[in-house]
């Protein structure tokens, strides 16, 4: 077990390194079906893993200045508190129902995300594109009130989504931030490692306080294998292309979206 939970980590931690999201959604099912683990007790784990996983790339990636620690910060005050509204709406639907919507809304984004790579990865710097955020030319978010609304509305909407899905948001993140701010495809990946930490540690608290169990080594071995995978994901991001990425990111989620639609139809 010890061997297929570092390798699940390491699979996590490259899709959190490549795309700065996906992490969470690969977790919990790989938990559940590869190492039987409880559903509830699963969540758990991932967000332990994930948060530790995600909280590693956020550090490095601002060491080398790709973190919007602004952006960022007002992301997750905002997604913070949407959680728990996402897991009171989540506990009032069937989980047919819930699974479905998941899945719908996974092939949206996923399917916006490739658009965009046939097109452009993002508005550039200095672009008047979006209907409240701009950037001056050398690429710094002009945070006025409108735009911090914008971004605090999303935040808010990304929450709800992560407590309605148990995920830590990425898959929501990424695009929000290259759609909204205006933000390159590779800074919004290291940002989103930044509020999905910090989201999965308020979401780890709240199931703590709740008594739910957590497996400390589990954990670990999630984590440590999500470290190596981050720093692969890490190398690689480095020396693909934006539409490469936006590709690779739409394919995880339509991936994932498929294998959800066929268990939930089965």
């Amino acid at each position: 077990m010890g061997g297929l939970a570092l390798s699940f980590g390491l699979l996590i931690g490259l899709s959190l390194g490549l795309t700065g999201g996906g992490g969470s959604i690969f977790a919990v099912p790989l938990l559940v079906y590869g190492l039987d683990v409880p559903a509830r007790e699963a969540v758990t784990i991932s967000l332990a893993a994930v948060g530790l996983t995600a909280l590693l790339g956020a550090v490095q990636r601002w060491r080398a200045g790709l973190v919007e620690v602004g952006t960022g910060l007002l992301f997750a005050a905002s997604g913070v508190p949407g959680a728990p509204l996402g897991a009171w709406l989540a506990g009032r639907l069937p989980d047919p129902v819930l699974l479905t919507l998941f899945a719908l809304l996974m092939l949206i984004v996923a399917a916006r995300m490739w658009s965009a790579s046939r097109t452009t990865a993002a508005p550039s710097a200095g672009s008047s594109e979006g209907p409240t955020c701009r950037r001056d030319p050398e690429g710094r978010l002009h945070l006025t009130s409108r735009c911090a609304l914008l971004l605090s509305l999303v935040g808010i909407g990304t929450g709800i989504l992560s407590g309605m899905f148990g995920v830590g948001g990425g898959f929501v993140i990424v695009p929000a931030l290259v759609i909204f701010s205006g933000m390159g495809i590779h800074r919004a990946v290291s940002t989103s490692l930044l509020v999905i930490a910090l989201v999965s540690a308020a979401g780890l608290a709240s199931h703590l306080w709740a008594g739910r169990d957590c497996s400390v080594e589990l954990v670990g071995l999630f984590a440590t294998g999500g470290v190596g995978g981050m720093l692969v994901g890490t190398w690689l991001v480095r020396r693909l292309s934006v539409p490469s990425l936006q590709r690779v990111f739409a394919v995880a989620m339509l991936g994932v979206a498929g294998y959800i639609i066929v268990r939930t139809l089965a």
